[in-house]
């Protein structure tokens, strides 16, 4: 029950304040046709109704599913088992996240369709799968992460300099998008279990760091679409 009331409280605090804005906006500046303000209204009504479900199932299911998923596949001691899940699960719950769809029909329609939006989707997808397996072999060999992040943001460096200048924003924000609600927490609790069986519950930040690491291969996978486009 808290949970619930904690999950609609910031739900409405993170939706409240945009609302009043636009609608003092509205009556002072803008002045929209009223039937696009009603529909703004509604739309964020809806909005708001939608995120509280949304958020709610993510911490009532995916969250333990995705530690318990980490727990159970360290306790087979199977390094390459590990890996591939964490490679598989990193596909499947990006192509999930609803903020890459957004992305993937956003460039799909500015690019009139010469970047198409399955493959958009696919390719940041595969990125993130490839640095999920990255990220799991980290925790279970203890790399430190900045190392990881050094040559992760070199490659980046490098396949920009070779990129058309239209990939380059647009694999960036294929970073971000795959930093929404759902990738997020699925994959931080799978690194949590992880961490928790391989190196015990005081060594559990270990799972940490997860994310910067599924950014930059988003990044990476649509910078390399650019130089085979290009």
């Amino acid at each position: 029950m808290d949970n619930i009331k904690e999950t609609i409280k910031e739900v409405v605090l993170s939706i409240v304040p945009i609302t009043i804005i636009i609608t003092l906006l509205q009556f002072t500046l803008i002045w929209l046709p009223m039937e696009v303000f009603f529909q703004f209204l509604i739309g964020a009504v809806m909005v708001g109704v939608g995120l509280i479900l949304f958020l709610l199932g993510v911490s009532v299911g995916l969250q333990p599913v995705g530690e318990l998923i980490g727990s159970a596949l360290s306790k087979t001691k199977k390094v390459w088992l590990i890996v591939l899940f964490g490679f598989i699960l990193g596909i499947v719950v990006t192509i999930a996240e609803p903020d890459v769809r957004v992305l993937g029909t956003q460039v799909d329609t500015v690019s009139g369709g010469e970047i198409p939006q399955n493959i958009l989707i696919m390719s940041v997808a595969l990125g993130v799968g490839i640095f999920v397996a990255l990220a799991m072999l980290r925790i279970i060999l203890n790399v430190n992460i900045v190392y990881l992040l050094i040559v992760g943001y070199a490659i980046v460096f490098t396949l920009a300099a070779f990129t058309p200048p239209n990939f380059v924003p647009i694999s960036f924000d294929s970073g971000g998008v795959t930093t929404g609600p759902l990738t997020v927490p699925f994959i931080l609790a799978l690194g949590v279990g992880v961490a928790t069986v391989i190196r015990g519950k005081t060594s559990t930040s270990d799972g940490f760091g997860l994310v910067a690491l599924a950014s930059i291969g988003p990044i990476i996978s649509v910078l390399t679409l650019g130089v085979i486009y290009g």
